[in-house]
């Protein structure tokens, strides 16, 4: 079954140029490692209820402040130990250097995103 790496990232709306940057050279780099798909989206539809039934919305567990929205991402790979070499390969080209990064602000908070590996249970 495949793999997916998952991000929740509450975001400020003026920065999803920047991110959009960022992310762009993200996919390109995972998927040159071996990703099977690699997807940023940005926030546009984000109710609090579905067809009447309440529910904890993006906003709300990314605790979105006012001027803010969320991008939801995820990596997907054939399995755990393939995102594991996937990324070990990312992390080791030269674009992911330090230098690269170093003086550069980060178009979110990194404290307030969330992430997590995924076995995926249901793959149609």
């Amino acid at each position: 079954m495949r793999y997916i790496d998952g991000f929740v990232i509450p975001i400020p709306k003026k920065n999803v140029k920047a991110y959009l940057k960022m992310a762009k050279l993200g996919g390109k780099l995972w998927k040159k490692y071996g990703a099977l798909e690699y997807i940023e989206a940005v926030g546009d539809d984000l109710p609090s209820n579905m067809g009447g039934m309440a529910f904890a919305s993006f906003p709300k567990i990314a605790k979105v402040k006012k001027g803010e929205t969320v991008v939801f991402s995820f990596i997907v790979y054939k399995s755990r130990k393939h995102r594991d070499q996937v990324n070990a390969k990312v992390m080791k080209d030269p674009a992911m250097s330090e230098d690269n990064f170093k003086d550069k602000p980060m178009p979110f908070d990194m404290k307030r995103m969330s992430y997590g590996g995924f076995q995926a249970i249901v793959d149609m």
